[in-house]
């Protein structure tokens, strides 16, 4: 049976990604709240890697709700993309790192799966940067976490965890759907020349 803290953590940040997923804001306080308690539920089955990436998200999603509440001139940030180039950089450092992260665990400490354990780290801050800044690939990067997590938590007898973290990944497959339609969406013309323009759903590449 699951502890009552991974069934509170995982209820919670379901809520949170489906908000995500929905391109709503309140997506980020909810995290807030669940990497909190996922930072302590890893501490106890000593996946240290992803304790240090719970302290990541709590910082990040603080940046992140006042980024896309505000971000983008004083109005909510717009879905952009990435483009080529920055996007392939990404994909190398994130292997390099998660080398070097691992090989780090494996030499000092008692981590499980250290290499393994790394590169969901590795992989999530990239997918949460990307999501900070409201691009629509860090869809990609999250089915690509997503796929690395389920095994991993399944053989540390966090079945709860797995499970959900499977429903994530169709989760990731919908919002990336639904990010691409928002994108594609006309905006509304004002309905007077006195009112504010809509902001525009389409963002520059980095």
């Amino acid at each position: 049976m699951s502890p009552p803290l991974e069934i509170a953590a995982n209820a919670v940040m379901t809520l949170s990604i489906v908000l995500a997923g929905r391109n709503n804001a309140h997506s980020w306080w909810l995290g807030v709240l669940g990497c909190s308690m996922f930072a302590l539920l890893f501490y106890g089955v000593k996946l240290y890697a992803d304790v240090a990436l719970q302290l990541f998200f709590i910082v990040t999603c603080v940046i992140g709700w006042l980024r896309w509440r505000r971000g983008a001139g004083g109005v909510a940030l717009p879905i952009g993309r990435v483009r080529a180039g920055p996007l392939a950089a990404m994909v190398l450092l994130g292997v390099a790192a998660s080398a070097a992260y691992g090989l780090m665990l494996h030499r000092y400490t008692e981590a499980y799966a250290p290499f393994v354990d790394s590169a969901v780290l590795v992989f999530s801050i990239i997918a949460q940067l990307l999501l900070m800044g409201r691009r629509l690939e860090s869809w990609p990067f999250w089915l690509l976490v997503n796929s690395i997590s389920v095994p991993l938590y399944f053989s540390r007898g966090l079945h709860l965890t797995a499970l959900l973290y499977a429903a994530y990944w169709l989760n990731a497959i919908v919002s990336w759907y639904f990010w691409r339609r928002q994108m594609a969406a006309p905006v509304a013309a004002p309905a007077t020349s006195t009112a504010p323009a809509a902001p525009p759903r389409r963002a520059a590449g980095l």
